[in-house]
Parts: C-alpha cells; structure tokens; sequence
C-alpha cells in the first residue's frame, strides 16, 4: 500500500462513518479499506480510528489527520491534474445528485456534454428528489432547487426556474379559459405533490406574493406526469418551464393567467464547506452555468 491510498481510504472512512461506504466511494472492496486504514495506522505508529460494531468514530490522532489530510490529497489531484489534463483531460469519478425531473429534462444531457471530451471521466449520476448528505453518500456535487438548508454546504447560483398553468386548448374549450384565480375553484386541478409549501400554488402580482390553495382532483409527485396529464386535458397544472418549453411550442399545451407570474426557484450547485473544489468540478459548473443559461 502507497501513503497517498492509506490517506484517500482514511479520509473516505472518516468521512462516511463506515469501512462500507468507504469502500462504495473508493470503488473497492470493504476488505481491501479497512487493510488500508490499518497499514497507514501501523506505518504512522498511532491510532486513527475507533472501530465499533456499528459506526467507525475518530480518535484524536484520527481527527487531527482528517483535518489536513483532504486538503493535502486535494493539492496533490490539483498538481497532478494540471499537469496531465491539457493533454488528456479530466479522469476519475464525479458523483452528482440532482432532482429526479430536472435530471431527466436537462441535466443528464448536461453532464454527458461536459463528459464527452473527457474519455477518461466518470459520471455517476444520482437521480432524487430527497436532500442528499453530500458527505455520509459521498456525494461530489448537487444540483438543487430552491434555498438550500442551512447547513454546511456552499451554493453557487447556476440560474433561475420560474414555473406556469398550463392546459390542454382541447380542455380550455370544454371548460373555459380561468381569468381570475377564483376561476381556479370551477377547474380539474393537477397538482404537482412535490412542490414544497402544500396543496396551494403559489404566485405573483404587481411584485406581490398570491397563495392559493388548491383542492386537486390527482396529485402526484412528478412534474413531467403532471404536465403529461395535462397534455392529455385531464385538467389545469402549475409545473416548472423546464418540463413545459416543447409541449408549449408545439401548441400542446396554453399557458393562462399569465398576469400572475408563476415562483420562481433558484437553482443552485452545492458542496461541502471546506471541501477544495477539485478543477474537474470547478470546470463542471462553469459548464453548468453557461448550458443551463442558454436553456433554462
């Protein structure tokens, strides 16, 4: 065993909580990160770590080393990195999460655009609509929606997502066209169940705040099968413009009361506090920023 595998088993170990996760992160064995982790302690003569049944814990040595080492494994990747990436381009594992709708309208596109120059590079990416922990699911980078939690991320602002009600021309000539949103209440609503905030829609007039609270006759928690039920006239639905740019261009669906200008999300790339962002990932959401820009 090398120093430097020693370190990345350690860190990795360190930072999930368990030789198991470790190993899914490293792409090895269990067996293999935790012989690692005892070589690297025997080499260094102390303690790293305190191994229980359940969970892996650090020992003071253990946590003096996790302080300095991920800086240090970072620096050598950045040395290493920029000596070999003009020529080959990036290499090794980007783990990304994202919302599974986004993911599957924009972002899986996205990410194999920015791959496809780097043959040596992988993409695993993680399609949920749950807040990841980016450490304890070794987790690279996340793309969300909305404010992120105050917790011990960074956020890079990439764009903005505004979102619509949208119908059928087929329902809308059945049912009539809603000009007020007391309208909304004589309407079939489909409501998008994964919106945060509860069964209302949200928007705004004259740059004031409108909530209105919706009984829906379907909820379900996908943009994209609530629009597709709208498509099909089962009724009205306010979902984000990223799952509504081709249905509206080919006259599938009509936005109305356009007045009330639908929420507005940011849309963020988020990491760990104190995690060096490695160049792959700075170049990554620079991408991000300058694709999405031109499609959001």
């Amino acid at each position: 065993m090398d120093l430097v595998t020693g370190l990345k088993a350690f860190v990795a170990t360190a930072q999930t909580g368990s030789f198991t996760a470790a190993a899914e992160r490293l792409g090895v064995s269990n067996r293999l990160t935790s012989k690692y982790v005892a070589e690297l302690e025997a080499r260094l003569g102390v303690r790293l770590l305190q191994r229980t049944t359940r969970r892996v814990g650090l020992t003071p040595a253990g946590e003096q080393m996790l302080a300095r080492a991920p800086a240090l494994l970072d620096d050598l990747e950045e040395l290493l990195g920029a000596v070999s990436e003009e020529s080959r381009g990036f290499s090794g594992m980007l783990r990304i999460a994202a919302p599974v709708t986004l993911g599957e309208a924009h972002l899986a596109g996205l990410l194999h655009r920015f791959a496809a120059p780097h043959p040596g590079l992988t993409i695993d990416l993680q399609l949920t609509d749950a807040f990841v922990d980016l450490a304890s699911d070794g987790i690279d980078l996340a793309f969300r929606v909305g404010a992120p939690p105050a917790t011990a991320l960074v956020a890079h602002r990439l764009g903005h997502i505004r979102s619509r009600v949208v119908a059928a021309p087929a329902y809308l000539a059945r049912q009539g066209v809603p000009e007020r949103l007391e309208d909304l209440d004589r309407h079939t609503l489909l409501l998008d169940s994964n919106r945060r905030g509860g069964p209302r829609w949200q928007f705004q007039r004259h740059g004031q705040p409108v909530d209105w609270p919706v009984t829906s006759a379907f909820h379900v928690n996908s943009a994209r099968v609530a629009r597709d039920l709208a498509v099909a006239g089962a009724g009205l639905t306010q979902v984000p413009d990223f799952v509504l740019d081709e249905a509206i261009a080919t006259g599938q669906l009509v936005p109305v009361l356009t007045e009330f200008e639908g929420p507005g999300h940011v849309l963020s790339a988020v990491w760990l506090e104190g995690a060096r962002l490695p160049r792959k990932l700075r170049a990554l959401i620079d991408f991000a920023e300058a694709d999405l820009r031109q499609r959001l």
